[in-house]
Parts: structure tokens; sequence; C-alpha cells
């Protein structure tokens, strides 16, 4: 096989409800059928519209952007400072959901198509139907990769060829039968006409001769490449991971109405952790009357509870280190209820304490 990487430049400036074909084939009248186009997905966003405006600088300019994140994103991968790593709602993870300010006016920002792929489909249907060319269309962006510095290009959307090559079943010069090996082609592709793409250089479209010898179309599209959740072993990064771990581990199905805690498994929770648990930290278990009766009455804006233990520090004020470790006391002492299999609920303090807390069984 040899491959040949060949630039699209003349496209120009690309606005709302532009032709993406003409302008392609206007640019590259010398393409051929089986070419694979590499489209940057800003171009399709632009052409498609999917631009907002926002202030050109300050705390408002970042206020609108943190609002256009919140409403691309479908979940929190991770978190550090400014960085947000995100899940988008079209299940890729990338970071601040794909949204870019760079290569357009300062009062806008580009999000990412809504649908890539069928993007994709009608870019290569109407360079069919329109000017006679069977190519393959790969809409990309750049992204990080964990445990890698560095970015490349990837395939967002494809049209015209499979986005995977699957390898399984296949036999090595060696005898062995592949297993495993499914490989991304269209985001090598993807990455290969970044190479002559460039981000400053205003070359938007690349083409990669060579790789096809026929089109062929796969409905799936650029979907297969997004990894199903129940194979993601990381899923989360390291610190949501374990806030993620700590709040399951211990906040168990509330059986407080049906089964009472058993005062047992209460005392080995409490004694699993009493020796670690900051200096002044008292634990006392108390029955469902006495709450009723005691503390949620005489205690202003301590809510009713059916039983539970009560956590008491210092007085209030406290230091803002004691406060920390009572928190972590708290925790630890959740965890350790859970582990024998109580169910725990926070509830919250008395109306301006900051050191007692106490946990509904």
């Amino acid at each position: 096989m040899r491959l040949e990487i060949l630039p699209v430049p003349g496209i120009g400036h690309v606005t709302e409800g532009d032709d993406l074909a003409a302008l392609i084939a206007g640019a590259a009248p010398w393409l051929r059928d089986g070419d694979v186009l590499v489209v940057t997905s800003k171009i399709v966003s632009k052409a498609e519209g999917r631009l907002v405006d926002v202030p050109a600088d300050g705390p408002e300019r970042l206020a609108a952007r943190d609002r256009v994140l919140a409403e691309e994103t479908a979940r929190v991968v991770a978190t550090r400072g400014a960085t947000r790593i995100v899940q988008t709602h079209h299940g890729f993870v990338m970071a601040a959901a794909g949204i870019d300010a760079s290569n357009v006016d300062k009062t806008r920002l580009v999000l990412l198509p809504v649908d890539p792929d069928a993007s994709a489909r009608a870019l290569r249907a109407a360079l069919r139907d329109r000017h006679g060319l069977d190519v393959a269309v790969v809409v990309s962006d750049t992204m990080g990769r964990p445990w890698r510095n560095g970015l490349t290009d990837v395939a967002l959307g494809v049209a015209g060829m499979p986005a995977i090559r699957d390898h399984r079943g296949e036999v090595d010069p060696y005898g062995n039968e592949l297993q495993l090996t499914q490989m991304a082609v269209v985001d090598e592709l993807a990455a290969a006409g970044e190479l002559i793409k460039g981000k400053c250089d205003q070359v938007p479209v690349a083409v990669v001769r060579g790789y096809l010898t026929a089109t062929s179309d796969d409905e799936e599209g650029a979907r297969a490449l997004v990894r199903d959740a129940s194979m993601d072993l990381f899923s989360l990064g390291t610190a949501e991971a374990r806030a993620d771990g700590l709040r399951a581990a211990a906040t168990l199905p509330d059986t407080t109405a049906a089964t009472p805690a058993d005062p047992d498994a209460v005392a080995r929770a409490v004694a699993a952790v009493a020796e670690v648990v900051a200096p002044g930290t008292v634990f006392t278990h108390v029955t469902d009357a006495e709450v009723r009766a005691g503390l949620a009455a005489t205690v202003p804006g301590w809510p009713a509870a059916a039983g539970g233990l009560v956590l008491g520090a210092a007085p209030t004020p406290v230091d803002p280190a004691d406060l920390v470790r009572f928190g972590a006391d708290l925790q630890r002492l959740r965890t350790a209820l859970a582990a024998e299999g109580i169910g725990s609920t926070l509830l919250p303090p008395p109306t301006g304490s900051t050191a007692s807390a106490t946990l509904a069984l």
C-alpha cells in the first residue's frame, strides 16, 4: 500500500449555510473516486450553524462558556482546576465537550456537530449526487489521550467506510489466531490528515489517497468507536472514582422503617473506627424514643429521625482543621456501617452548628 496525503487549500472562510460539497469540489477538482476526505469538524459546525454568541472577554465570557459547557455535557468525568473532562451527548470523552474558540470571532464559540455521522453522510451524498464523486468522508476533531501528552486528531463521524478494521479470527505469520485486534482506522486517517492541515494554516480539509480501493456504506459510523460503559474500566478520574466509591459504600438502601439497625452491628462499626477518630469525637447511640422525644424536640432546627448515632465534637465555633477531621471521622463511620450492611443517611446539623451531625439508621 502506498498512501498520499494531499491538502485542500483555498476553501476560505466558512459561514452558516455554506455548501461544503461545492466549496470542497471547487477547491479540489483533482479529487478521485476512492479518496478519503478528512474534514475538520469546525467547518462542518460553522456551515451547520453550531455557533453561540458570548462576550469577548471578562468574567461574563467565562460564565457564558460554563453555561454552554453544562448544556453540552452528559456526564462529568474529571475536574482539575479549570479543566473539565466530560462525556458529550454523542458519547465522546474530551476536554470542555469539544467547545472551541480558535479560528472564530472572539464573540463566538464553536460547538461540535449535533450528529457528526449524519454530517459525514450528507457531505458524501452531496459530493456523489451533485459532483459525481464517490469518496469516503471522515469528520475529525482534536483530542487529548489518557496517559499520553500531546493532542491528535480523531474521527467524530464517518461515511463511506467502516470505522474499525476487525482482524479477529485472522492468523498472523506465526500461526497465532488474533483474538482482540480491532484497528480504529478512521482515527489513524484523521491523524494522518492533521499532519498537513495544521492548526493555523487555514487548510480544513485533507485527502488521503491509496487507502481505499472502493467505498462502502456503514450505517454505524464513528459510533462504533465509543466504548460501551460496561467495558470502560476508567470511566472516572481518580478523585471522582474514589468519591463515588465512598458514596456508594456509605449510602445503602434505607431500611429504617422496616428493620431497625442491629445494635450489635452498630457497636462493631463504632469499635472499628473508635481508635482512629480525632480526639474529642464521641459516638453515642440513641434509641428511637430518645431521638423523637429528646433530640428533635430540644435542638432547634434539627429534623426528627427514627433513630441514629449522634456525633459530637468541640463546641462551636471550631477550628477549620478540626472540622475537616470531624468530617473524615463521619465518613469513616458511614463506611464502617456500610460494611455491616447498615444504611446511613446524613441528616443536617442544628441551625448555627458547625461541629455536630447525626446519622439516621
